[in-house]
């Protein structure tokens, strides 16, 4: 299994390459990636020199090109596409049926990944990406079961890609309806759920801090209480009563314990979340999952997490808890 790192910067980039990640993914300066933040992502020139990095390693480089452009706005994204091909990228990584389309008939040879936000969750769904645009691999979403994914894995339509370890979701993957609804902002194209111009904390007298969203309160944290960024699914509400995570809470999806049955599944690719995290992320969570892959590769009888694995996973995680999600349920 090829061990896909997240890229938000040049020095993340050789964080991951250097901590043993086959591949990083990356995304422009612009709203053609779903991490569209200030500061974030590369220049051309960075890019150019990341690749060279790369490539000197024998590791790859994919750009991600995973949002949706609104009706005036396509001309961008195929520049993307150009762009990427003419930089000498090993893939790029779409969702847009229109951006997939002119990818495959401008650029055959670059090799088109169907990103995590195309949602394709059944056969007939990556059947017709493969067919429709010849995709080389798909990443599946975060809401399907270890057993779905086994499912998808057995008929070999395309080689599958899923998230190992970050930031959960339980939306259609990026496309979200409850924060576009709060704020007006399109998760998809602003980079993050949560657009930092609408976010506000307040520190009240007795030290308890108060976040709100667009003047929306989100939550409350007690004064030496871990406060995750905000976003609306991961607030807690007043609901019949009592005060909860209603929706879903901070944690982050941790999938080391399933690395055999994602392995004997036939998972190609294991991917990290969090190109909007710091090069000490990406150093420490790639160092943790080569060890463990290289690990299961040499030594696959009896092979079980390092308990100083989870340790470090944890420290890396949303509230410093990890979850198994979706992976894991009680009913099928």
């Amino acid at each position: 299994m090829h061990l896909v790192c997240p890229a938000g910067s040049p020095p993340a980039l050789k964080a991951a390459i250097d901590n043993g990640a086959d591949a990083v993914y990356v995304g422009f300066r612009d709203q053609t990636n779903a991490r569209a933040f200030p500061g974030l992502n590369f220049t051309e020139v960075d890019l150019v020199n990341g690749i060279a990095y790369a490539h000197g390693r024998g590791r790859k480089v994919y750009v991600a090109l995973n949002t949706y452009p609104g009706p005036a706005g396509l001309g961008a994204w195929r520049a993307a596409v150009d762009r990427a091909a003419s930089l000498g990228v090993d893939a790029i990584i779409c969702a847009d049926m229109g951006v997939l389309d002119y990818a495959a008939r401008r650029h055959p040879g670059l090799a088109r990944h169907l990103s995590v936000q195309g949602s394709a969750t059944t056969h007939a769904a990556l059947r017709y990406y493969r067919e429709r645009f010849g995709i080389a691999r798909a990443v599946l979403p975060r809401v399907l079961s270890i057993q779905q994914v086994e499912r998808l894995c057995e008929r070999e339509i395309v080689p599958l890609e899923v998230f190992a370890f970050g930031s959960l979701c339980i939306m259609v993957e990026g496309r979200c309806q409850l924060s576009s609804y709060v704020t007006g902002a399109s998760p998809n194209r602003h980079g993050v759920c949560s657009p930092a111009k609408f976010v506000r904390w307040d520190e009240e007298p007795d030290g308890v801090r108060r976040v709100s969203l667009n003047g929306r309160l989100i939550d409350r944290f007690a004064p030496h209480e871990p406060a995750g960024y905000p976003t609306v699914c991961k607030g807690r509400y007043a609901v019949g009563g009592e005060t909860f995570h209603a929706l879903e809470e901070p944690t982050s999806l941790n999938t080391l314990e399933l690395l055999p049955r994602l392995q004997a599944a036939g998972v190609v690719a294991l991917k990290i979340e969090g190109r909007q995290r710091g090069q000490a992320y990406v150093a420490s969570v790639t160092n943790v999952w080569r060890q463990a892959i290289d690990r299961l590769r040499t030594r696959p009888q009896g092979w079980s997490p390092d308990a100083a694995w989870q340790r470090e996973l944890a420290r890396h995680a949303e509230g410093h808890q990890t979850t198994l999600g979706p992976y894991h349920r009680s009913w099928h």
